[in-house]
């Protein structure tokens, strides 16, 4: 091969790298990021320990949020993760709205 063939060759693959790479701003993307800063800011107020209805309240969103996120991509491990923790969460925010 020329060095010229093998430059253009080079580009070609950088180009059909750099198509794949492109972010897809699609539904599942903005439910992702929103709902990982979500859980950052529960996370914020549980190591703070304040506001543990605040905390209650976000981790259920954050969660409830991936579960979404797993459902449209089909990914079973975080059904079954964020299911989970919803449930348990959600059990949590109900004992502390009914004063258990």
């Amino acid at each position: 091969m020329k060095l010229t063939e093998i430059r253009i060759k080079k580009q070609k693959q950088i180009e059909k790298r750099l198509a794949k790479a492109w972010l897809d701003f699609d539904l599942s993307w903005w439910v992702k990021w929103t709902s990982s800063f979500i859980l950052l800011a529960a996370m914020m107020l549980r190591g703070a320990q304040v506001y543990p209805i605040a905390d209650l309240c976000l981790s259920t969103l954050g969660c409830t949020g991936w579960l979404a996120v797993g459902i449209m991509w089909k990914d079973r491990a975080l059904i079954i993760l964020n299911a989970a923790a919803v449930t348990i969460l959600g059990v949590g925010l109900l004992r502390f709205v009914a004063g258990a």
